[in-house]
């Protein structure tokens, strides 16, 4: 796409299925771009990888975890910005934001895709 480009921020959920231990594996990106109005998310759990971090997770739980914070990026409640800063908040739990990120796009939806795909998927080979 060749349109005018805007800033954005992003994070990425990870999945700290045992908090005190610090293991976390990326599961999601959530992504705001103010002067488009834009606030989407995608995750994925990978149920076999959380396993390995620790084979007592309830996955269930943790992928309704995951779908709940996606769910509260689509809400149209409140503002965008709140929610975003919200969702990015630090917090001692199994789904856990990282650091803000920022870039530009003139296609938010496709930049989430893009880095969902870049930092949630697995490498392929």
């Amino acid at each position: 796409m060749t349109g005018q480009r805007h800033a954005f921020e992003y994070a990425v959920l990870r999945v700290v299925p045992r908090v005190e231990r610090g293991e976390a594996m990326n599961a999601g990106v959530i992504l705001y771009c103010r002067p488009l109005e834009y606030l989407g998310s995608q995750v994925r759990l990978d149920a076999d990888r959380l396993s390995a971090l620790d084979p007592r997770a309830d996955a269930e739980a943790v992928a309704r975890a995951l779908e709940a914070a996606a769910d509260c990026a689509l809400r149209e409640d409140d503002d965008l910005g709140r929610r975003f800063r919200w969702l990015t908040a630090p917090r001692s739990t199994v789904v856990q934001p990282g650091p803000v990120h920022t870039g530009l796009t003139a296609d938010p939806a496709g930049e989430t895709e893009r880095l969902f795909r870049l930092l949630v998927l697995p490498v392929e080979a």
